[in-house]
């Protein structure tokens, strides 16, 4: 579970750092001392406790006599030393009751037991939000105090934690650690690796209430505006609104005539500006319809269309109206829809200026200017009429 991963981490961070406080301050508090009662002020025949205490302590820090045969580190006492060697055998005497994980150090045993005991005895004096162990407050408290300790020696930005600076210095260095074992791309933090991942795996941990899937939390954050209707992207021509960020700046080419890339027809030269747009042109010369429905065998120019037809068999409505939930197979009619809900009338007339909400009634109204008469009526003749 989540929590238990965020618990975990918590501990495994404190513990490099405190991996052997507790064993050094036993050192002293093992050490045997001689405790001599203090007599008299005019009694100087036998030394104070305070001064043999200040002698004992000055022989503690001077003398280490107990040496690792491995890194050479010294100890003051043979338990210290031999506490210490278990870093280099990985011996870890002391497992957990609840889940049989083990420790080198029973402070370490100690800490660890809060994870199954919900224990957080550390409690933050601005916010009141409790932690399991004392560096998880320590790091919180400079969310309130605005202290960035940790500062990058090339561009001097600060960091509240060591180890986002890590992060940051491989902008600088350069370094890539983390590589894609499938297809061997490299990444600055373990985290994008981590999302990368997901296209070899086809995992999908971000879910709708519509029982779509997705792989990025972007990816479903840009579905969910499907079934909103909204378009918070905005044209500052003529004020057309997008849903996708990408697709106002496509947009904006037309206005702008930006053409970076140009692809030309082969079959009647026409030129676009991008590739897509192109291959979809090319349908209108071949014919072509390769996407073709399973139900009913009609068949479709591009894959979107034929999506969007499956709905009429199977039912499904996921574009719901935000004011009176009707809902709709496809997104233009729930847009066309809104309009009767905002008033908007964004097709008018040239010659009166009357205004619609859908273009088909400004063409059918166009009619009574122009005089056109598409549809025309021919009567049946009588049989006999034919064969005369």
């Amino acid at each position: 579970p989540p929590h238990i991963k965020e618990e975990q981490e918590e501990l495994r961070i404190s513990q490099d750092e405190e991996q052997l406080q507790g064993l050094e301050e036993a050192d002293i508090t093992k050490f045997p001392f001689t405790l001599v009662p203090v007599k008299s002020e005019d009694d100087e025949e036998k030394p104070q406790f305070s001064q043999l205490h200040q002698r004992q302590t000055e022989e503690i820090k001077t003398e280490n006599p107990f040496s690792c045969s491995v890194c050479q580190k010294t100890f003051t006492l043979k338990g210290s030393l031999k506490a210490h060697m278990r870093i280099h055998t990985g011996e870890k005497p002391f497992s957990c009751s609840v889940c049989k994980k083990a420790f080198l150090a029973s402070g370490h045993l100690k800490k660890h037991m809060r994870i199954h005991t919900g224990e957080k005895p550390f409690i933050c004096s601005v916010c009141k939000k409790a932690f399991r162990v004392n560096d998880s407050l320590k790091r919180h408290m400079r969310t309130h105090t605005g202290e960035k300790p940790f500062s990058c020696s090339v561009c001097k930005t600060a960091f509240r934690e060591s180890g986002n600076l890590q992060k940051h210095m491989t902008i600088h260095t350069g370094e890539r650690p983390f590589i894609c074992p499938v297809c061997k791309c490299d990444f600055r933090e373990r985290g994008s690796l981590k999302v990368h991942m997901r296209i070899h795996t086809g995992e999908k941990p971000f879910s709708c209430s519509c029982g779509k899937r997705f792989g990025w939390k972007t990816s479903l954050e840009r579905h969910m505006i499907t079934h909103t209707g909204e378009k918070p992207f905005s044209c500052s021509v003529c004020q057309k609104t997008f849903t996708a960020k990408g697709s106002l700046k496509a947009h904006m080419r037309i206005h702008t005539g930006e053409k970076p890339f140009t692809f030309s027809c082969s079959e009647c030269g026409k030129i676009f500006g991008w590739k897509t747009s192109l291959k979809r042109h090319m349908i209108t010369h071949t014919g072509e319809k390769p996407f073709s429905c399973s139900v009913c065998q009609k068949t479709f120019t591009v894959k979107g269309s034929l999506k969007a037809h499956m709905r009429i068999h199977t039912g499904e409505r996921p574009f719901s109206c935000s004011v009176c939930k009707k809902a709709f197979t496809v997104s233009g009619h729930l847009e066309k829809h809104m309009r009767i809900h905002t008033g908007e009338k964004p097709f008018s007339c040239s010659v009166c200026n009357k205004a619609f909400t859908v273009k088909d009634s400004l063409k059918r109204h166009m009619r009574y200017h122009t005089g056109e008469k598409p549809f025309s009526y021919a009567p049946r003749h009588n049989q006999d009429d034919i064969w005369n």
